[in-house]
């Protein structure tokens, strides 16, 4: 019984990561980003480090990813992607979880 409340709570746990990492393949994001190196943007880990203690990181991340950015990591803009303000921030909590 134990193991299998275990395994639920795994599930429960890794099932949101695993959702997000989809939305980030259905929206593109992974034509830039990769979750351990730098593509075109940096990688998801070097964001996840960078904004691990700002309170106001997933507000943040969830507005870049609407409308994009440049000067943050460099001249390469970042374009505006088309997401909805819930898919903006599921996707700015999802890079700030990995670590």
């Amino acid at each position: 019984m134990k193991a299998l409340l275990a395994l639920i709570a795994v599930a429960a746990v890794s099932a949101p990561a695993f959702a997000n990492q989809e939305l980030a393949a259905k929206k593109n994001c992974l034509a830039c980003h990769a979750v351990d190196k730098k593509v075109v943007g940096p990688s998801y880990k070097d964001v996840a480090a960078k904004y691990a203690k700002d309170k106001g990181a997933v507000a943040m991340l969830a507005t870049k990813i609407q409308k994009g950015g440049v000067g943050t990591w460099g001249q390469i803009p970042m374009p505006a992607n088309a997401v909805t303000p819930d898919e903006a921030k599921q996707l700015a909590t999802w890079v700030l979880s990995i670590k």
